[in-house]
Parts: structure tokens; C-alpha cells; sequence
């Protein structure tokens, strides 16, 4: 990155040129146009993440050859923006723009830029990756009925009880009918409560129990930008909500986020019901793909025809110290680590420190 800067920005400070240049550098990447990427979600998460920030990368003649959005922490710990929430992450880099990832952290303040979402062909980062993860994929680029085909032919069975499922459905509880872009906030309030009954049902730790999680889908499904705006979407049957999804969508890429239903209503599996319609419709609306992310699911094994990569990790700046050093370990580790590693790494913190000249140690430390 000789001759190159970086400028660091709140994503609320950035200029309409700069976002402007951010939606042509991502176009022309040639990646999947997934909504997580896009300017407007770093906006969100500003909006709710006092942490929040965009790095604006010029190339050696000046001019904006990238962006990175992050969230700053303690110590200079940086990491992805929304991260344990967005789906997909990474930089956005002008095709054939790849400054090393050390450089772009020490003019972002970071020691290390932890990811668990990372976007394949990310070439800066990938290689601090530990590992890597599918996320499945619904492919109906070349129409509905395709994908049905395609799962009539690897999943016959499945297919025609789901099928089997929705109308009876309809004879017992009344008319089966799906909205794609659900408008009304009480149905996303009604989701909201399903998933997080969902999330204490199964021993998960409950998003929405955090506001900022909370602020930030509600303020995302009133955004309505080309390439990333809130799209929820609604089962009912006899006039009920009995499953509902929220997600951010663009023109060719609807990234699955948050589905869930109404347990009274488990039997006719209605969340399978729902992304069966949601398939449909997206063809019909454009959409090629729909993403439903990392993570195995049973439900995902039924409906997927492909499959993405991410990556989770953490890019350490060279020269960071001992203590940083340790978070560019498998993030998984750290947590089952931390107990037994506690006095060690504490011990390495405070002489990284002093040696930065941020903290005097005892005499002979």
C-alpha cells in the first residue's frame, strides 16, 4: 500500500460520493450481490453501534479504491460490522486493488480484525481464516420450477409431504396465504417474539434480548435501498400468522436471517411451508438466490441446491504483541481456552503494554 492512505470514518460521516463509489466497486466485483455488503447496512449498524466505523482505502494516486466497515474495540481489537449478526462480511475492494491486510489494520488503529462471516474471495483476509463453513444456498435463477424439479429429483419425499402439510393446513385452521413484503410492523413484532422463544426453547442465547439487535432489524425493515432493503415475509392461514421470515434482500440475492413460527401450528411444519413459498415468489420478484446461511439445519439439507463458503477468523497486524496475537486463534478456542490461558495472557497484556510505553511495569518486569 505505498504511497496509499486510509481514512476512517463514522458511517453516518460519509459523503454521497463515497457511497456512491462503494455501490460501483461492489457491482463491479462480480461476487453474489449479497445485502450485507452493501453501504446501507454499515449505516444501520452506525446508527446503533457507537463502534461502528468505515475505512476509506485510497489507492497511490488518491483516488477511493475501497472500503472497509469494522467496529473498534479495547485494546484495538477490531472486528466485522454487526458482527454475530451479519451473514457476510469482508472489504470492498476495486477489482485487482489488494493492499495487505497489516497496513489496512494500522491505518484503521486495529491490532486485529476478528470476522465469522467472511465473504469467499476475500483475498486479504482469507488467509487468516481458521476455518471454513458451507452456507447453503435455494438456486432459482432459472425459475421456480426448476428448483422444484431439482428437489423433486434429490428429495422426493420431502417435497410432496411438505406439500401434503400446507393443504391440510388450509382444511383445518382456513385459507393458506403468503405475503412476500409484509408491511405491517406488528407482524415483525410477532416474529421478534417467536424467535426469541425459539432461541430460549433450544438453549441459544437470545438476540433479541439485546436492544441494539432489536434497533437495528427494526430500522432495516423500513430501509428501501436497490441492493439492500428489509423484506419480511408471511405465512397466514385462516388470517393467522403461522410463520414469518425477516431478511435483507437486493435485486438478485435474498439473504435468509430470521425464521420462525407458530409452535401451536408445528405439526404442519410451517416454516418449510413458508420457504417453499418464499422460493416461489422470489423467482417471480427476480431474485436468483436465496441464501440461508452457515450453520446445519435439517430444514437446510431438504431445500439447499448449493452451497457458498465463509469463513470465520482474525486478521492480527504483524508486530501487535503476544497478547493480540492470541486472538487471531480460532475464535471457537478462545472461550474454552480463556479460563486456563487467563493468568498467562494477563501477564502478557500488561508487558505488551508496557512496552508500548501505555503502561509502566514494575522494576525488573
Amino acid at each position: 500500500m505505498s504511497g496509499s492512505r486510509v481514512r476512517v470514518v463514522r458511517p453516518g460521516d460519509l459523503g454521497r460520493g463515497d457511497i456512491e463509489t462503494w455501490r460501483e466497486i461492489r457491482a463491479k466485483s462480480g461476487a453474489p450481490a449479497h445485502p450485507f455488503m452493501e453501504p446501507e447496512f454499515a449505516l444501520a449498524v452506525g446508527r446503533v453501534r457507537p463502534g461502528a466505523r468505515v475505512a476509506v482505502i485510497s489507492d497511490e494516486s488518491g483516488g477511493t479504491a475501497g472500503f472497509l466497515p469494522f467496529e473498534r474495540g479495547r485494546l484495538g481489537r477490531g472486528r466485522a460490522v454487526g458482527l454475530g449478526v451479519s451473514d457476510v462480511q469482508g472489504a470492498v475492494l476495486r477489482p485487482g486493488f489488494a493492499p495487505e491486510a497489516g497496513e489496512v489494520l494500522r491505518g484503521c488503529g486495529l491490532s486485529a480484525w476478528e470476522f465469522d462471516n467472511l465473504e469467499e474471495g476475500q483475498v486479504i483476509f482469507e488467509p487468516a481464516a481458521a476455518r471454513s463453513y458451507a452456507s447453503y444456498v435455494i438456486d432459482v435463477g432459472d425459475g421456480y420450477d426448476s428448483y422444484e424439479t431439482a428437489l423433486r429429483a434429490g428429495s422426493p419425499k420431502f417435497l410432496r409431504t411438505t406439500l401434503a402439510k400446507e393443504r391440510k393446513l388450509g382444511r383445518e385452521a382456513g385459507e393458506v396465504r403468503f405475503v412476500l413484503d409484509e408491511r405491517d410492523p406488528e407482524a415483525l413484532r410477532t416474529l421478534m417474539g417467536w424467535k426469541s422463544a425459539q432461541y430460549r426453547r433450544t438453549g441459544r442465547r437470545d438476540r433479541f434480548a439485546k436492544p441494539w439487535i432489536r434497533d437495528l432489524v427494526e430500522f432495516l425493515f423500513h430501509t428501501r435501498a436497490p441492493r439492500c432493503s428489509g423484506l419480511l415475509s408471511v405465512l397466514y392461514a385462516g388470517g393467522r400468522p403461522v410463520a414469518a421470515h425477516f431478511g435483507l434482500r437486493s435485486r438478485t440475492v435474498l439473504s435468509c436471517w430470521f425464521p420462525s413460527y407458530e409452535t401451536e401450528f408445528a405439526k404442519f411444519s410451517p416454516g418449510l411451508i413458508l420457504h417453499l413459498r418464499m422460493a416461489r415468489a422470489a423467482a417471480d420478484d427476480g431474485i436468483g438466490t436465496l441464501d440461508m446461511g452457515r450453520g446445519a439445519a435439517e430444514y437446510k439439507d431438504a431445500l439447499k441446491t448449493g452451497e457458498l463458503t465463509v469463513y470465520e477468523g482474525a486478521s492480527v497486524r504483524p508486530g501487535a504483541g503476544a497478547a493480540l496475537q492470541w486472538l487471531g486463534r480460532e475464535p471457537a478456542r478462545r472461550a474454552q481456552d480463556f479460563v486456563r490461558d487467563r493468568p498467562r495472557l494477563a501477564g502478557l497484556a500488561q508487558r505488551g503494554l508496557a512496552r508500548a510505553g501505555r503502561l509502566r511495569g514494575p522494576k525488573g518486569s
